[in-house]
Parts: C-alpha cells; sequence; structure tokens
C-alpha cells in the first residue's frame, strides 16, 4: 500500500496542483513552486485530505485521498461538527461565489 506522502502527491498531480475545496493553487515541496515566500506561502501548502475519515473506517487508499490547501484542511477540520468534504468544498464554492472566501 502507497504512503500517504505518496498518496498526496498523487492526488496533487490529478488536482493539476489545485486545492479540492477552493481550487486555488499549491505547492508540494517548496512554496518557490508558487514564486512566494515561505511565510505568505504556508496557507496553500498541500495536504492530504480523506474523503472518508479514517475515524470511520476510511483507509490510505488513491480512492480516499484528495489534495487540499492547508487553509481549507484546518478551516474544515476546526469546525465543531466538521461537514463531509463534499458539502464543504460545495460551501466553499458558494463563498468564493459571493466574495466572502479569502485565504
Amino acid at each position: 500500500m502507497p504512503k500517504l506522502r505518496q498518496l498526496r502527491e498523487l492526488a496533487f498531480n490529478a488536482q493539476h496542483g489545485r486545492c479540492y475545496y477552493c481550487g486555488s493553487a499549491m505547492w508540494l515541496v517548496s512554496p518557490s513552486e508558487l514564486g512566494l515566500r515561505r511565510s505568505a506561502a504556508l496557507v496553500r501548502q498541500c495536504t492530504a485530505e480523506h474523503l472518508l475519515a479514517r475515524k470511520d473506517g476510511g483507509r490510505n487508499t488513491r480512492e480516499n485521498i484528495a489534495a487540499a490547501c492547508w487553509l481549507c484542511n484546518q478551516r474544515r477540520h476546526r469546525r465543531r461538527c466538521p461537514p463531509s468534504p463534499v458539502a464543504y468544498r460545495e460551501m466553499v464554492c458558494r463563498l468564493i461565489a459571493k466574495g466572502r472566501w479569502s485565504p
């Protein structure tokens, strides 16, 4: 079974370096990939997001891992009752359309 790091990289490439939730460009190895300084680019670091949480039986498989920017991943998981990845993605898209989502 591939390691989580490998699965994150596969998801990153499959998503063309874009966040699963907000669609923003992310960096995988170095912030210089985005032409930004490290301090400004930390929120755009690529993280692995389990579409079905491990606590709910989700596994580290290619089908269950999406690439998400650090900011979206943190915002989702800091909610009292984190919505499903699909519901959160829809919410983020609605907020982006209204101009109410910012990094």
